[in-house]
């Protein structure tokens, strides 16, 4: 940036589009199988023993409260949470649900641009894009689009860094 501040200043601000809604059910589906793994493994340890620990007992009462609870709230509050935003100057990132992240990257230091889908965002019809940067934050992160969108966010970010000059570095 220059000594003097422009109209065109790059500022930290909540990015305007949010994530597509089957986000919610593949964060659910994916705590589901942890929660599913953890219940499964106190069930077995409890029932199978002896004379299990009476703190495994209190740790399955806990998670069979606790992963219910977690799975009706998390997936809604990182629903409202998670958007992303680009513009001709920069792409915009706020993600997280405990831990909320703000990104801003200007466009002229997006090195890559990447598509990524696990076998489960595919079932969903999801994607993520990576934005790799010249940043020591490291690249950010679109979780959460629909694979049509991420496709052409893709195609719109990598003519956008091909019009803008810079070094990317």
């Amino acid at each position: 940036m220059s000594e003097h501040t422009t109209n065109t200043e790059l500022r930290l601000r909540p990015p305007a589009h949010r994530v597509s809604r089957r986000a919610i059910g593949y964060w659910t589906a994916m705590a589901s199988i942890s929660w599913i793994v953890v219940i499964g493994v106190l069930t077995t340890i409890v029932v199978t023993s002896d004379d299990p620990p009476s703190f495994l007992t209190v740790a399955l009462v806990v998670a069979c409260v606790a992963g219910p609870l977690h799975l009706v709230v998390m997936p809604q509050w990182r629903y409202r949470v998670h958007r992303w935003e680009v513009t001709g100057e920069a792409v915009y990132t706020q993600a997280g649900w405990l831990k909320q992240q703000w990104r801003i990257a200007p466009v002229s230091r997006i090195q890559t641009v990447d598509i990524e889908r696990d076998p489960v965002e595919q079932l969903f019809g999801l994607a993520k894009i990576t934005v790799t940067t010249a940043s020591a934050a490291g690249p950010l992160r679109i979780a959460g689009l629909a694979h049509d969108r991420a496709l052409a966010l893709a195609d719109e970010l990598t003519k956008t860094t091909q019009a803008v000059r810079g070094d990317a570095t």
